[in-house]
């Protein structure tokens, strides 16, 4: 055909915004794609080293990826390669977590040519990225649900505060040849909380206080309330100090929301203040609605996307600013549409979206059918 004999179409990208997405969408599709003008006008212009890190990691999982950076790092000409999987291991930037990493990554894995076994060291907790007790307890749920329910498994090794990390995780994920179809539109209602705090060099107290506080405001309102405690003592607890919790909880019909809250020695916060976060933001997310919490929005909707022709359907709250970019790179990518409906939730007082989309039938050519 025509658009055979055409040399290679950049899809080419301004700034440093949805970094991870662009890439991830990348190496999915199979499009290459250029990225300019990366903080060109900052005084330190270019890619930061967490970016570089990401960029790293994905050619240890990726076979005859072409990545070429000018000088300055301000433009990124990304060519993907075939999506290898195997035994990587790799030390992740002090600057972001681990989820940083692992969020895209956890998109990749079922379509990599053998199961993927990952090793990644750094930070496990901290800043704004999904801690690792997050992704563990909600997210690898969810991929459950499109089929990846045999040799998921996510285990923390080690846990690293901020700044210095030494926190170490080990990730294996089954691959797949094609996702399954879902329709999660039946929210249910809240039955139970659970939640872990932990604590990594410093009192085991830290974690009872940011308990309690967490009771204090979730107590009045749900009596199926459990939070671990998970105190790190010697080479577990990584190289600082630190603190936090993740809660989530879990509705009738298996929907779940997730919040989390982490401080490390140098935040000077209580630990009364960050069980209170934590458990208004876990409020804050049911009140939204919807089968798929905020910080879940754009995996789900990839997994439908990338699913059988069918109609695929998921009942979200407000879209976040990353899902609705996520949409946007969706149709350059894939030429992937999906249809909303509004609805309004009187119970709540709120608005909700019914997502619906034909899957692409995206296929993992590389896994041998059976």
């Amino acid at each position: 055909m025509p658009s055979d004999a055409n040399p290679t179409r950049w899809l080419t990208y301004r700034g440093s915004n949805f970094f991870r997405q662009r890439l991830l969408l990348s190496t999915l599709s199979g499009k290459p794609v250029k990225i300019v003008e990366i903080r060109s006008q900052d005084d330190e212009p270019g890619l930061q080293e967490h970016e570089a890190n990401f960029i790293k990691l994905l050619e240890k999982l990726c076979n005859g990826s072409q990545i070429i950076i000018n000088h300055t790092g301000s433009k990124l000409m990304y060519k993907p390669g075939t999506i290898n999987g195997g035994t990587i291991s790799h030390d992740c930037s002090g600057e972001r977590s681990i989820g940083y990493y692992l969020e895209p990554i956890l998109c990749l894995a079922p379509f990599c040519k053998t199961p993927l076994r990952l090793t990644l060291h750094g930070i496990t907790n901290g800043g704004h990225d999904p801690s690792v007790d997050a992704i563990k307890m909600v997210t690898l749920k969810l991929m459950e649900k499109f089929g990846l329910d045999e040799g998921l498994e996510l285990t923390i090794n080690k846990r690293g505060s901020m700044p210095n990390g030494g926190g170490e995780i080990f990730f294996r994920c089954p691959i797949v040849k094609q996702l399954n179809t879902i329709n999660m539109l039946d929210i249910g209602k809240v039955k139970k909380i659970r939640g872990l705090s932990y604590t990594t060099r410093v009192s085991p107290a830290m974690a009872n206080r940011i308990i309690d506080s967490c009771r204090n405001v979730l107590n009045p309102l749900v009596s199926d309330i459990y939070i671990y405690v998970d105190h790190c003592k010697g080479n577990q607890s990584g190289l600082s100090p630190g603190f936090g919790v993740t809660l989530t909880a879990t509705t009738t019909t298996g929907v779940m929301y997730t919040s989390q809250s982490s401080a490390d020695i140098s935040d000077h916060k209580l630990p009364e203040e960050m069980g209170k976060h934590a458990a208004y933001g876990l409020l804050h997310e049911i009140k939204q609605g919807g089968c798929i919490d905020s910080r879940h929005q754009s995996l789900a909707i990839l997994m439908v996307a990338l699913g059988p022709p069918d109609i695929g359907k998921i009942k979200t709250g407000p879209l976040s600013n990353y899902s609705v970019a996520f949409l946007r790179h969706l149709k350059e990518f894939f030429q992937v549409k999906f249809k909303i409906d509004t609805l309004i939730d009187e119970a709540n007082d709120s608005q909700l979206l019914v997502l619906s989309c034909l899957g692409i039938n995206y296929i993992n050519i590389s896994k041998k059918s059976t």
